[in-house]
């Protein structure tokens, strides 16, 4: 069976539209990891918080998880990532892990504090806020909802 040149230069230009997505979908998703300065903060849960995850300030990214350690004297997790040169944080800013919906990826989320200082190169944060499964929300609604009574009558 012979093939018509007309059928290759149509498979290659279908290679050539692939990889032109590809590279457009790659940009688009901004998986780079942000270079900058780097931050630590320590957290006793993470809930499934990745090496390469991001790190927003109102929903913007403007870093990206570096590296993760488990502390074996607290077992506390200690998070770095960095920080792109051109974002400033307050000392007194506060680091969150938070998810992107109920089955979405975690992210780091900072609240910017009103400090006249800023955190450097190395430092770690000294606010933090813990993630929160969906069985911890659900046993505060329940505690709200009886009143946080535990009588036993």
């Amino acid at each position: 069976m012979r093939k018509k040149p007309v059928e290759t230069i149509m498979g290659l230009v279908v290679l050539v539209i692939a990889l032109l997505f590809l590279g457009f979908a790659y940009n688009v998703t901004d998986l780079q990891v942000v270079e900058g300065y780097s931050v630590n903060a320590e957290f006793t849960k993470v809930g499934g918080l990745s090496i390469g995850s991001d790190v927003r300030i109102n929903g913007i990214k403007v870093g990206t998880v570096t590296a993760q350690d488990l502390n074996n004297e607290d077992y506390t997790v200690r998070v770095t990532f960095s920080i792109a040169s051109n974002v400033k944080l307050p000392k007194d800013s506060v680091a969150s892990i938070v998810s992107d919906g109920l089955m979405g990826n975690k992210f780091v989320k900072i609240e910017p504090g009103k400090a006249k200082e800023y955190l450097a190169d190395g430092d770690t944060f000294e606010k933090t806020k813990n993630f929160k499964t969906i069985e911890d929300m659900v046993g505060e609604i329940i505690y709200m909802v009886t009143g946080g009574d535990n009588k036993n009558e």
